[in-house]
C-alpha cells in the first residue's frame, strides 16, 4: 500500500512551489508600492484634481487605486500560504477569486467595444476638463505636456479645444499673455516653432504650420490601430496567465484532497 500511496497520492512539489513563487511577487509587491506612489500623489493634489474634473459624481480615484491594490494583496496572500500551508481553502478562495477576475476583465473588453462611442465621448469629456484645468497643477500641466508632445496631438480634437481654458481662449475681453495660444506642448519639431514661441510667448495659434494640429483622440485611436497586435496579445497573455494559475490551483487542490482521502 505504501508504493501505491507514494505514486499516486503525491502532492506536486513543482505545482507547489510554483504557485508560491508566482504570488509571492504580487503578495510583497501590490500593497506597499502602490501607497508609496499613491500617497505622494494624494498629497500634491493630482488624485483630488482628477476627481473634479472627472465625471464621478465625486468618487475619488485614489480609493480605487487603493481597492486595486487590496485585492492584488489578498489575492496574492491567498496563493502564496494556500500553496506553501497546503491550505485549500485559501487555494479554492484564490482560484475562484482569479476566475471573477478573469470574467469581470472578459466583460469590460466586450462592454468597450460595444460602447465605444460613449467610451470616446468620455475621453473627449476627460480631455476638455483637463484643459480647462490646465493651469490649476503643475502636475497635471506635465501630465498634458508630456500626452500631447508623446501623441504629437493638441487637444482632445484640435488645437481649437485650447478655447476652453481662461487663458488661451480668444475672446477680446480675455487679457491673458497667452491669448490665441496654446502650449509649448503642441509645438512640432520644426526650429521655426521654437522661435516663435521665445518670441510671441504662447501666440502660435494661428501659425498652424507650426503646431500639431491632431486631436490626442484620434492619435490614441490611430496608436489602438497600429497596435492592435501587440496590445491584444498583451490582453491574451495575461488571460492565458490567469487561466493557467486557476488550473493549477485547482490541480493543487485535488493532489491535497487526493492524499488527505489516503489517510
Amino acid at each position: 500500500m505504501s508504493g501505491k500511496h507514494y505514486k499516486g497520492q503525491e502532492v506536486s512539489c513543482c505545482i507547489k512551489y510554483f504557485i508560491f513563487g508566482f504570488n509571492i511577487i504580487f503578495w510583497v509587491r501590490a500593497f506597499p508600492r502602490r501607497s508609496v506612489f499613491i500617497l505622494p500623489l494624494r498629497e500634491s493634489g493630482v488624485l483630488s484634481n482628477l476627481s473634479s474634473i472627472t465625471d464621478l459624481g465625486g468618487f475619488d480615484p485614489v480609493w480605487l487605486f487603493l481597492v486595486v491594490g487590496g485585492v492584488m494583496f489578498i489575492l496574492g496572500f491567498a496563493g502564496c500560504i494556500g500553496a506553501l500551508r497546503e491550505n485549500t481553502f485559501l487555494l479554492k478562495f484564490f482560484s475562484v477569486f482569479l476566475g471573477i477576475i478573469f470574467f469581470l476583465e472578459l466583460t469590460a473588453g466586450v462592454l468597450a467595444f460595444v460602447f465605444k462611442d460613449w467610451i470616446k465621448d468620455q475621453l473627449n469629456f476627460f480631455i476638455n476638463n483637463n484643459i480647462r484645468a490646465y493651469r490649476d497643477d503643475i502636475d497635471l500641466q506635465n501630465l498634458i505636456d508630456f500626452t500631447q508632445e508623446y501623441w504629437e496631438c493638441c487637444g482632445a480634437f484640435g488645437a481649437d479645444d485650447w478655447n476652453l481654458n481662461i487663458y488661451f481662449n480668444c475672446t477680446e475681453s480675455n487679457p491673458s499673455r497667452e491669448k490665441c495660444g496654446v502650449p509649448f506642448s503642441c509645438c512640432t519639431k520644426d526650429p521655426a516653432c521654437i522661435f516663435l514661441k521665445t518670441l510671441t510667448y504662447f501666440d502660435i495659434k494661428l501659425q498652424r504650420t507650426y503646431i500639431h494640429v491632431k486631436g490626442c483622440v484620434p492619435q490614441f485611436e490611430k496608436w489602438l490601430q497600429d497596435n492592435l497586435t501587440v496590445v491584444a496579445g498583451i490582453f491574451i497573455g495575461i488571460a492565458l496567465l490567469q487561466i493557467f494559475g486557476i488550473c493549477l490551483a485547482q490541480n493543487l487542490v485535488s493532489d491535497i484532497e487526493a492524499v488527505r482521502a489516503s489517510w
